[in-house]
C-alpha cells in the first residue's frame, strides 16, 4: 500500500519515511522495515509493554527506527519533534491487539477471569472497573449502546447498578456473569458471547478510543507529503465513520457550487485510493480468524500543504 508513496520520496530525493501509529508487537513495522531498506520508521504505542516487546522485535533496524511512547493523535506533534519536514505513509491498524487480548491479566477478554482494567496505558487513566462501579445507569446504557451497539443495552446497565450496590466489580469473570443474567440464551447462540459488546464498549470508553481517532486521522492527513498515503484498518463501523469522514471531505473541491472554474485553492488536496472499504480475503481470515472483520481504506495527499 505504500510502495507508490515511498517511490515518490526516492524520487524527490528524500529518505522515505514512515510511520506505524498502532505499532503493538511491531508486525507491521518489521515488514515495511524488511521491504523499503531506505525507510525511517517511527512507531507510536501507548501500550509500555508493547514497545519493549516491538523494540527487541525491531532492534536489527535500531538505527532506522524510532518507537515513542504517546498515543497517536500526537503523530503531528512527533513529526515536528523528530524535525521531519513530513512523512510518506501513516498505518492505523485500530482496536485492540492480539499483544492485550492474549495477556490474561489486562482484563480485555471475558473468556477468563482476571482484573477488570482493560486500559491500554496502563500507567494512567480510569479502569473499566472504575467506569462500571461509578457512571450512572443512563451512561452506561449510553456507552453499551453507542460503543457496542447492544441491544440489550439497558438490561445490562441495569443489572450492573444492581450487582455493584451489593459488591463493587473487580473482575472480568464478575461482569460477565453479571451480563449472562439478562441476556437471553437464545440472544446469545445466534450473536457469540453475550458479553462481546459489552466488553467492546467498555474498551472503547476507558481508552477513548473514538475521541482520539477524531484528533489522529486529521493530525496523520496533515504531516503527509506529497504522494504520501494514510492507511487505516479498522474493526468496528464508529471507527469506520469517522475514518471515512476524514477521507471524503479532503477528497472533495471548495468550489462554490456552480463556480466556473476550480482555483488552486478550491482543488482537492486528496485523492480516494480505496473503493468504498477493502475487506480480508478468506486467505487472511483463515490465517488470523481475528481479522475477519478489518476493514481498509486509504487516501493519498495531492497537494502540497500550503495549497491546503
Amino acid at each position: 500500500m505504500f510502495a507508490d508513496s515511498v517511490e515518490s520520496a526516492r524520487a524527490a530525493g528524500r529518505q522515505p519515511v514512515l510511520v506505524d501509529c498502532t505499532l503493538g508487537m511491531g508486525g507491521h513495522s518489521e515488514a515495511m522495515l524488511e521491504r523499503y531498506p531506505d525507510a525511517l520508521l517511527i512507531g507510536i504505542d501507548r501500550d509500555t509493554m508493547a514497545l519493549s516487546l516491538a523494540g527487541e522485535r525491531l532492534a536489527r533496524f535500531a538505527d532506522r527506527t524510532h518507537l515513542v511512547h504517546a498515543v497517536y493523535s500526537e503523530v503531528d506533534d512527533i513529526v515536528h519533534e523528530l524535525s521531519l519536514p513530513g512523512v510518506d505513509g501513516v498505518l492505523f491498524d485500530l482496536g485492540v491487539s492480539s499483544l492485550q487480548l492474549d495477556e490474561r491479566e489486562r482484563g480485555f477478554a471475558y473468556s477468563y477471569d482476571a482484573p477488570l482494567d482493560m486500559r491500554m496505558d496502563r500507567t494512567e487513566g480510569e479502569t473499566a472497573a472504575d467506569l462500571v462501579n461509578t457512571l450512572s445507569e443512563e451512561e452506561l446504557v449510553r456507552i453499551l449502546r453507542v460503543y457496542g451497539e447492544e441491544k440489550f443495552a439497558g438490561r445490562i446497565a441495569r443489572s450492573i447498578v444492581k450487582d455493584r450496590a451489593e459488591k463493587p466489580f473487580e473482575t472480568t469473570g464478575e461482569l460477565v456473569a453479571s451480563i449472562r443474567k439478562v441476556v437471553p440464551a437464545a440472544a446469545a447462540r445466534t450473536a457469540g458471547h453475550p458479553a462481546k459488546r459489552t466488553f467492546q464498549a467498555l474498551r472503547i470508553a476507558v481508552n477513548e478510543e473514538l475521541d482520539v481517532l477524531e484528533e489522529a486521522i486529521p493530525a496523520s492527513m496533515d504531516v503527509l507529503n506529497v504522494g504520501g498515503r494514510v492507511v487505516v484498518m479498522s474493526y468496528h463501523s464508529l471507527e469506520d465513520k469517522i475514518t471515512k469522514k476524514f477521507f471524503a471531505s479532503a477528497a472533495k473541491s471548495s468550489a462554490p457550487a456552480g463556480f466556473p472554474v476550480e482555483l488552486e485553492e478550491h482543488k482537492a488536496r486528496f485523492k480516494t485510493i480505496t473503493r468504498g472499504t477493502e475487506q480480508p480475503t478468506e486467505q487472511e481470515i483463515s490465517e488470523n480468524p481475528r481479522a475477519a472483520s478489518a476493514r481498509l481504506r486509504a487516501t493519498e495527499r495531492t497537494l502540497p500543504r500550503s495549497s491546503s
